[in-house]
């Protein structure tokens, strides 16, 4: 969920624990310069890069973003957004970023780290996964979309080879899709074999888990089934129910239907209770994946003070996500936390000028002759109209890139004085928060979140 909310500190010591501990693979080029430029507090991104199997580049990267003294003040370096085209000097940012956070999240212990992925982001995916690929991970988990092309993109890397994405855009009928390729080759001058790690894709229906197991080149090694009551973003519906959260029973997974899939799979989304570990374990899953505790955890990546002031929402019994059906600019629903202060509330969203200089969720639209441009339902809405966006698609679009990584303290302060507002996101499943606060009114480490889920194991399982 978001953007380094699940950041390389909080999956390393998830990891730790003997679980799988997880990163936010979101905007990691954005996160890591930005961390330099703030100075890179207790030097942990210098550390990483050191050990970058590139020196030159990492040499390069530090040259143009750290800043010892911080930014004193001064606006976020501005960044190359993506786009079909590639481009060496952004492709190497990605890898060594990424690299740089699951590097991190693997040391100081033995434990399996994982590294979480949008497949809206296609443009991002290549040379991202292929840095995470470099620094060793051990498990490649996406969703928000269909990634039926990951499991063979990772086999060419793996195998030194040169990478593929089939990427989604509007265009004309009969036009091929574009092709994104990834060289290391070109990139870096030589493409080492790499260990191969699993895959996990993360589904919410039984008819998709069976289409992505019918065939070898699109089977993952196993699946995350997420209930759309889960953070961040959800599949559509398949019809808007007139419900608080616009899903109905038709929306729910059936989960023997997976379980007969014939491989793993883990339950996530409301699952964040021992009952629900041991309910999951009892349906054949391996076990839960959780966001929402461990996002509120002491280790989380979000700013202290957000962190807390949902907490005492929590206590309040005043804590409350709305699942957005417009938010995002990708059109999936989005769940939203709504705070003062935040982009969840109307006010702030109101005063908010509407800009998109990160670009990540950008779409793009190639016309009869081939020429290529780019569009965000969040960007201001004269450029979006000239490039044929519909006024209708304008209505209640968040900014998602500013207000996750402002989550996280990493929002840009622009010239103006104006600054980004945070975006804030939970699963809806509040009562596992107030549940969790019961027994720990002061809030929580990811150490007793993990021990807490943990009671749940049904004796003799193995979760």
């Amino acid at each position: 969920m978001g953007a380094a909310v699940s950041s390389w500190y909080l999956a390393r010591t998830v990891a730790n624990e003997g679980q799988l501990g997880v990163v936010s693979g979101t905007a990691l080029e954005t996160v890591v310069t930005r961390r330099l430029q703030n100075g890179d507090e207790g030097g942990h991104m210098r550390e990483a890069l050191a050990h970058f199997p590139y020196p030159e580049v990492a040499e390069e990267i530090l040259a143009k973003f750290y800043k010892p003294e911080g930014r004193q003040g001064k606006p976020f370096r501005p960044m190359r957004r993506l786009s079909l085209e590639a481009h060496t000097e952004h492709d190497q940012l990605a890898v060594a970023s990424n690299f740089v956070e699951v590097w991190l999240a693997k040391q100081s212990g033995n434990g399996k780290v994982g590294i979480n992925f949008l497949e809206k982001l296609q443009t991002a995916t290549p040379a991202a996964l292929y840095g995470a690929m470099l620094a060793g991970v051990d498990a490649i988990l996406m969703g928000a979309g269909i990634p039926r092309e990951i499991p063979q993109l990772m086999t060419d890397f793996a195998q030194g080879k040169s990478g593929h994405l089939s990427i989604d855009s509007d265009r004309p009928a009969g036009m091929a899709a574009p092709i994104l390729e990834f060289n290391p080759l070109e990139s870096f001058g030589k493409a080492p074999e790499l260990p191969r790690p699993a895959f996990l894709a993360i589904v919410t229906a039984e008819v998709l888990a069976s289409y992505l197991a019918r065939d070898e080149v699109t089977r993952p090694d196993g699946f995350v089934v997420e209930h759309f009551m889960a953070g961040g973003h959800n599949a559509p519906p398949r019809k808007l129910q007139d419900t608080e959260t616009g899903y109905g029973p038709k929306d729910e997974a059936n989960i023997e239907k997976v379980a007969d899939v014939g491989l793993p799979f883990w339950l996530a989304g409301g699952r964040a209770t021992p009952a629900s570990v041991t309910e999951a374990i009892n349906a054949g899953a391996e076990g839960v994946q959780v966001g929402s505790l461990f996002a509120l955890s002491n280790e989380s990546g979000l700013l202290p003070e957000y962190r807390e002031q949902m907490l005492q929402a929590a206590r309040d019994g005043n804590l409350r996500v709305r699942t957005d059906h417009r938010a995002s600019p990708t059109g999936f629903p989005f769940k939203v936390v709504q705070l003062p202060g935040t982009v969840g509330d109307a006010e702030t969203y109101k005063a908010r000028p509407r800009l998109c200089d990160l670009g990540y969720l950008r779409s793009s639209h190639i016309d009869e002759a081939g020429k290529v441009s780019y569009r965000c339902a969040a960007e201001p809405d004269s450029p979006f109209l000239k490039k044929g966006g519909d006024e209708p698609d304008l209505e209640g679009r968040i900014c998602l890139c500013n207000g996750l990584v402002a989550a996280v303290g990493l929002g840009q302060e622009r010239p103006d004085g104006y600054k980004e507002a945070p975006l804030l996101t939970l699963g809806a499943t509040t009562s596992d928060v107030e549940g969790m606060l019961k027994e720990f009114p002061n809030g929580w480490s990811a150490v007793d979140v993990v021990n807490r889920l943990k009671s749940g194991i049904p004796a003799g399982a193995n979760a």
